[in-house]
């Protein structure tokens, strides 16, 4: 990305969206928002994480059949996955500091946050699962996946999508 991406010499941005901005100040809001997206994914990840950690240690554990413990492997990985994921963009931007590299750091940190979100999607969708699984029974477990899947699909792909075919409403916060 260059400094003028308009290409009339002036620095300033030339999207339609409203705002007056350079590249550079466009990368730092990105950057910004990104960062307040991590610190959201972040602390769910963690939570999940700890109630994840602290199943091992309690006296039911070993009352999980073969598929749960096998379940529960795989959620222990996932929120490993989703913790390193969520540390990568603030490890790039250290790595990256002061070398005039943000819109690239951007662009590259989008991508892995939405990366993150499936990870941590599964993460979400597993954990509910196993609890019902474990507490309930297998059927019960089933029909918490499937619901946990038709949510997470319908809130983070469907909405969306509905949302980009409706006009802009102006005066609404931009993005």
């Amino acid at each position: 990305m260059t400094s003028e991406p308009s290409g009339r010499g002036d620095g300033l941005d030339d999207r339609a969206d409203g705002r007056d901005e350079t590249a550079n100040e466009r990368a730092d809001r990105n950057w910004d928002e990104l960062l307040q997206e991590l610190r959201v994914m972040q602390t769910g990840t963690q939570i999940l994480t700890g109630f994840l950690l602290a199943v091992a240690f309690q006296p039911r554990f070993t009352d999980m059949d073969e598929l749960q413990r096998d379940l529960y492997v795989v959620l222990v990985a996932l929120a490993a996955v989703a913790t390193i994921l969520a540390l990568a963009p603030v490890g790039m931007h250290r790595a990256l500091f002061g070398r005039r590299r943000k819109p690239d750091l951007v662009r590259i940190a989008a991508r892995i946050v939405r990366i993150d979100l499936v990870v941590i999607g599964a993460l979400t969708i597993g954990v509910t699962t196993l609890i019902v699984d474990f507490t309930v029974d297998r059927t019960a477990g089933i029909i918490a996946l499937v619901a946990a899947v038709v949510l997470v699909v319908s809130l983070w792909v469907g909405l969306p999508r509905v949302m980009r075919g409706r006009p802009l409403v102006r005066g609404a916060a931009d993005e």
